[in-house]
């Protein structure tokens, strides 16, 4: 195969909230070019880019997908990101490679939460896009009512290059402003002239297409205002430079699911999207020298070093691991040798693919611009550069979102749980939003991440790759133990056994510490009452059963504890003895010292859209939280600073999604300890002691 012209190459994100129809777009671009026979739907789960068993079972795409296609001598590599929220990372983790996005918008339920979301991402990488007003054969669809709630929400010009001939059942085709000509479905799309009742509207628009275009240029406005009319190629020139500076928003519409309009989207995916050249232009392809610790620039030309981005990744315990890559510069060719970057080892390239969903088409050699994967990189993971062992670089990383909740899990069968961590790391190398943890105070299993539908999947994905199946229930608090009074207590441990006895004897004072104040240990033994080898063992007694906890088993903390007297029998104490006689008095004196629980609070910010303010702090605020101050912030959105006990966070993920519709985000990273008011208190104590007689 002869190698793609850098400047014919279209890398396309499709970006939308989940249901606005960014996998039958796909299907129906991918129909068009003939590189598949037949186009799927979502309903009947044979789709080209939605392939996975819980993408089909679910209706909805959980991860991206790519597939390519050749339109008008260009080559369209088409990315297809999850819309759903739980998902809605690895979309920002597919627009690091993208030049251009397709922002699908939905002309019955418009712009939703996650296109807020998505389109922010795309400005994160300050990525051209275009939107395509979707579903304009729907009931209830308006396509000028999904244009005002465009211009609403991002605060651009959108600048309509195709407008609707009827809608919802009264949907018939587009008008086409740029040529003004009407494709209009019946069996087949049909090129007419623009219907009558809508020539007024067309023209109105294609007016104002025109004056947006001539306001770019001194030379072009001064020619429209004296009368005179713009050429195809200054309309079209106009188009690009305004759609690549972002200037307007160019928006095109139809339905995908009919093949309407979608002809004509991918003739503007060609004119207003860039190719890698352009795009080099808008967005440098710069990235750091590990060893010489500089910057270094690349073009995306073949006689350049090579430089290849991998974005995602796919576990395969037949395969082995996909590694899907972008190439930046130079070549990367098949059965050679690359360096990872970020790891400096070596990786074998064995074979390489195009990917058309989960097709896999071999190539000999990927050059700039492309987008292909490799299989079985052993030491290659999502955000690595890959690239020649003489001229390494290292192309920033996407910083993904940290997780938002997390479950404990077990597994379903004993001694599964090796399977199951090392089935899990394989998960974590497709998704970086999940996160594994074990937690060493509660000897507990936890995965952590974007939502509950999102672990479910990730332990859906466990059981069907891995063969291996958990239960999920809540994480542990990690709660804390601690006195507000001083006290006082003697611990004396004394046993006969017919020959050398046992015999240790101290007395301790504890003392309460600021909350942080963490342990302190004083020995004031005064004249050998307690020999001097004995009295670590005391400390190392007292250390064991502040770990262990007093009164519900929870670690000991900010406590001062003072040795000051005791006895010792020359025969009979030993080291053991004295460390059982630390333990006895410290959980003697403990009781007496008015045990408190506490709990890790949270420093939380929520930033949700100002009609649902009042809301979020007043069940905030039943979660006891305590809100320390509101901010405004752009786009209509108010932040929420404030501390919330952890235990009343586990589920705050969903009911934050249920309370703004799923517009509301929140992260929370922990702030001090605090008493657990006596009420919860004694709940918690009594839960742990009949887990322990349970235990036992």
């Amino acid at each position: 195969m002869a190698r793609l012209d850098v400047e014919k190459i279209r890398n396309v994100a499709i970006i939308a909230h989940s249901g606005a129809g960014k996998t039958s777009l796909s299907e129906a671009v991918l129909f068009n070019a003939g590189a598949i026979d037949r186009m799927g739907n979502t309903e009947d789960g044979n789709t080209t880019m939605d392939y996975e068993p819980e993408e089909v079972s679910r209706k909805i795409s959980i991860t991206s997908a790519v597939a390519y296609c050749d339109w008008k001598g260009h080559r369209i590599n088409l990315i297809d990101t999850p819309g759903f929220i739980n998902f809605i990372e690895d979309t920002r983790g597919c627009l690091r490679v993208a030049d251009g996005a397709i922002v699908i918008v939905s002309a019955i339920s418009g712009v939703k939460a996650e296109t807020e979301k998505v389109w922010k991402y795309a400005c994160e990488f300050e990525v051209p896009r275009i939107v395509f007003i979707n579903k304009m054969d729907k009931e209830t669809a308006n396509f000028y009512r999904a244009l005002g709630e465009l211009e609403k929400s991002f605060e651009s010009e959108a600048i309509p290059l195709h407008i609707p001939v009827g809608e919802g059942e009264n949907f018939k085709g587009i008008v086409d402003l740029i040529s003004m000509k009407a494709y209009i479905k019946s069996q087949e799309i049909q090129e007419t002239e623009i219907p009558a009742d809508i020539k007024n509207t067309a023209d109105e628009y294609r007016r104002k297409l025109v004056e947006k275009i001539a306001e770019s240029d001194d030379s072009l406005l001064e020619k429209y205002l004296e009368g005179g009319e713009l050429t195809a190629d200054e309309i079209m020139k106009g188009i690009k430079e305004g759609s690549l500076t972002r200037r307007f928003i160019p928006v095109t519409c139809g339905a995908a699911t009919i093949n309407s309009g979608v002809t004509q989207l991918m003739d503007a995916m060609l004119l207003c999207l860039p190719s890698p050249v352009e795009m080099s232009r808008i967005s440098p392809i710069r990235g750091m020298n590990p060893k010489e610790k500089k910057e270094i620039e690349r073009k995306p030309v073949e006689t350049d070093p090579l430089t290849a981005y991998v974005f995602k990744t796919i576990a395969d315990p037949y395969a082995g691991k996909f590694s899907i890559f972008r190439v930046y510069s130079g070549v990367l060719k098949a059965d050679s040798t690359v360096l990872n970057a970020n790891t400096g080892t070596k990786e074998r390239v064995g074979q390489v693919f195009y990917l058309l969903g989960k097709k896999h088409i071999p190539a000999q050699s990927v050059g700039p611009g492309e987008i292909a994967a490799v299989v079985k990189l052993k030491d290659t993971n999502v955000g690595d550069t890959l690239c020649e062992e003489h001229h390494p670089l290292i192309l920033e990383k996407v910083k993904f979102a940290d997780p938002i909740i997390s479950y404990a899990i077990a597994p379903k069968s004993k001694g599964d749980e090796e399977k199951v961590s090392s089935g899990l790391h394989r998960i974590l190398e497709e998704d970086p939003t999940v996160h594994f943890t074990r937690d060493e105070e509660s000897k507990e299993m936890i995965l952590s991440g974007m939502g509950q539908v999102h672990l479910e999947v990730a332990l859906e994905k466990l059981r069907r790759k891995f063969g291996v199946e958990v239960v999920m229930k809540t994480p542990k608090i990690p709660y804390r133990e601690t006195i507000r009074a001083s006290a006082k207590a003697q611990g004396k441990y004394k046993k006969q056994s017919g020959g050398r006895g046992q015999y240790g004897d101290c007395w301790i004072e504890i003392e309460p510490l600021q909350r942080g104040g963490g342990y302190e240990f004083v020995d004031k033994i005064v004249g050998g009452v307690i020999p001097q080898q004995y009295r670590p063992a005391v400390e190392k007694g007292i250390i064991e059963t502040m770990k262990e906890g007093v009164i519900a088993g929870y670690p000991v903390v900010d406590m001062k504890v003072t040795l000051y007297d005791g006895s010792y029998h020359s025969v009979d104490s030993s080291e053991m003895a004295f460390k059982i006689a630390g333990s006895m008095a410290l959980k003697k004196a403990f009781q007496d010292a008015k045990p408190v629980l506490l709990e890790p609070i949270m420093k939380v910010e929520v930033i949700v859209p100002d009609e649902t303010l009042g809301s979020v702090i007043g069940d905030l605020n039943s979660r006891r939280g305590k809100v320390q101050g509101v901010e405004p912030q752009a786009g209509g959105n108010q932040k929420i600073s404030c501390l919330v006990p952890m235990a009343e966070m586990l589920t705050y993920a969903n009911q934050l999604q249920s309370i703004t519709s799923g517009r509301g985000l929140y992260s929370m990273e922990f702030s001090h300890y605090e008493e657990v008011p006596g009420h919860i208190s004694q709940k918690i104590i009594a839960e742990r002691q009949k887990q322990k007689t349970e235990e036992h």
